[in-house]
C-alpha cells in the first residue's frame, strides 16, 4: 500500500489558502505546550485558531494543570490572540478505556485508544463551535503514530461531519523546530506522554493492579 504524505497535503492546504486568501476557523487540540509551539508557528497566520486542551490520559492532576499553565503562557509568549479551552480535570473516561490494556507499550491498543478518544472529543467541540476544521498537534511526535492519528481524524470527519485538517507536523524539521522554540521560552517538557502508564514504563516500573 503506498504511503500517503500527510505533510504534503497539508502544505497543500496552506497553498490554497495563500491563494484565496480564506482564513477558515480551526479546532487545534493541544497535547501540550512544546507540541503546539512549532505548529502554530506554522499554521496561525493560515487560520483562525481556537486552542482545545483536552487530555483525559495525563495523571496525576497537578500534571494536568501545569502543561495547561505552560500552554497559557506560550500564546502569550508567543503574542497570539488565540483563544485556549480548557476542559475540567476528568481522567475516568481514559481508564475505562484503558482497562486490560495497562501493559502494553506506547503505540499500542491503548495509545490508539486515547488518540480516539481526544480527537472524537476535538471533533464534537469543533461541530458545536461551528469550526470549519480540527484537527491536533500529535502529529509532531516521533513518538506518535502520524499515519493511525490521520486515520482517525478522517474517519471521524466523516461519520460527524467536521472536515479534518490532515498533517504531519514533524515535516520541515517541525520537531526539531519545537524543541528550538522550547528552549527559547524555556517550556517545561516532560519525560512521558501523559498517563500513569507511560510513567511507569519510562521509569521503568511492572505495572500491577
Amino acid at each position: 500500500m503506498q504511503k500517503i504524505n500527510y505533510g504534503a497535503m497539508l502544505d497543500k492546504k496552506l497553498e490554497e489558502l495563500k491563494k484565496t486568501g480564506e482564513k477558515p476557523s480551526l479546532l487545534l487540540h493541544a497535547c501540550c505546550a512544546p507540541c503546539s509551539s512549532y505548529t502554530l508557528e506554522y499554521i496561525h497566520s493560515f487560520f483562525n485558531i481556537i486552542l482545545y486542551f483536552y487530555n483525559p490520559n495525563i495523571a496525576p492532576q497537578e500534571e494536568y494543570s501545569y502543561r495547561h499553565s505552560e500552554l497559557l503562557r506560550l500564546v502569550k509568549e508567543m503574542g497570539l490572540d488565540i483563544p485556549v479551552i480548557c476542559e475540567e480535570y476528568a481522567p475516568q473516561p481514559f481508564y475505562d478505556l484503558a482497562k486490560g490494556l495497562e501493559t502494553l507499550p506506547e503505540r499500542g491498543k491503548r495509545c490508539r485508544k486515547c488518540i480516539e478518544l481526544r480527537l472524537r472529543s476535538t471533533a464534537l467541540k469543533a461541530k458545536e463551535l461551528g469550526c470549519d476544521y480540527f484537527t491536533t498537534t500529535l502529529t509532531i511526535s516521533p513518538h506518535k503514530d502520524a499515519p493511525f492519528i490521520n486515520q482517525c481524524g478522517g474517519a471521524l470527519a466523516e461519520e460527524l461531519g467536521v472536515p479534518y485538517l490532515f498533517s504531519d507536523f514533524k515535516k520541515h524539521e517541525g520537531y526539531k523546530r519545537s524543541i528550538e522554540l522550547s528552549k527559547i521560552h524555556n517550556l517545561y517538557r516532560q519525560d512521558y506522554c501523559g498517563c500513569i502508564y507511560s510513567k511507569k514504563a519510562r521509569e521503568n516500573i511492572n505495572y500491577v493492579d
